[in-house]
């Protein structure tokens, strides 16, 4: 009865020591720390970015489990997105992105580009602004306001600080979600894409984590 016991533990043990392991997050599969790290604009708040492109069907593809996280995500975490600019030809939407921002109306049109360009096969919208003033106008927002805000000196200031904190976070695809200025953790990692199948679950569970290290990290 004993040694049954003794085995019991041992077995309970080496679950537990495996459960731990696979709990733990490993660097180069699962995250890259940010170097050097970047400050974040809000020092009480852990925060959270999604660096993305209209035109990437990667982040079309993220932005369904994306926004459940959000539904639930913790009070201490804020969370921004910045339109990433890795080769010119990426402007036009980062443009767009910021010319909604500036009008006011960034969500409420941010999931419908992303419909238009990779549901409907809209092409058009990647690089040409008028065809994005155009389609916008079908959808209720004034065509000219548009293209006024995407031609001021407000946008293209953002617009190209877009470009240089792509550069500075060494963003080099798309999606890529960054932790606290910290840690660059994307869904094509390896931790969570086999097979072109990427498991979003763990994906946002490692997420959790590099939050709660760092919210660990504060309390210290």
């Amino acid at each position: 009865m004993k040694r049954q016991l003794i085995l019991l533990a041992t077995i309970l043990l080496w679950g537990l020591m495996i459960n731990n392991a696979a709990a733990q997050l490993v660097q180069g599969r699962d995250y890259m720390p940010l170097s050097p790290p970047q400050p974040t604009e809000n020092s009480k708040k852990i925060e959270v970015i999604e660096f993305f492109w209209y035109g990437c069907i990667h982040c079309y593809h993220l932005e369904a489990p994306l926004n459940a996280w959000l539904k639930h995500k913790p009070a201490d975490v804020e969370f921004r997105r910045v339109p990433a600019v890795l080769q010119p030809a990426w402007m036009p939407l980062t443009r767009t992105y910021y010319t909604l921002v500036a009008l006011g109306v960034a969500d409420k049109y941010h999931s419908a580009i992303f419909d238009a360009i990779h549901k409907e096969n809209r092409r058009n919208l990647v690089t040409d602004p008028n065809a994005i003033a155009s389609w916008l106008a079908t959808k209720g927002l004034d065509k000219q306001k548009f293209l006024d805000a995407y031609n001021s000196f407000a946008v293209n200031g953002r617009a190209q600080r877009a470009v240089d904190v792509s550069s500075a976070y060494n963003i080099d695809g798309t999606p890529t979600l960054v932790i606290n200025g910290k840690y660059l953790i994307a869904p094509h990692m390896d931790g969570y894409a086999t097979d072109g199948q990427i498991d979003y679950a763990a994906f946002f569970h490692a997420v959790d984590q590099l939050i709660a290290q760092e919210r660990k990290g504060r309390k210290k």
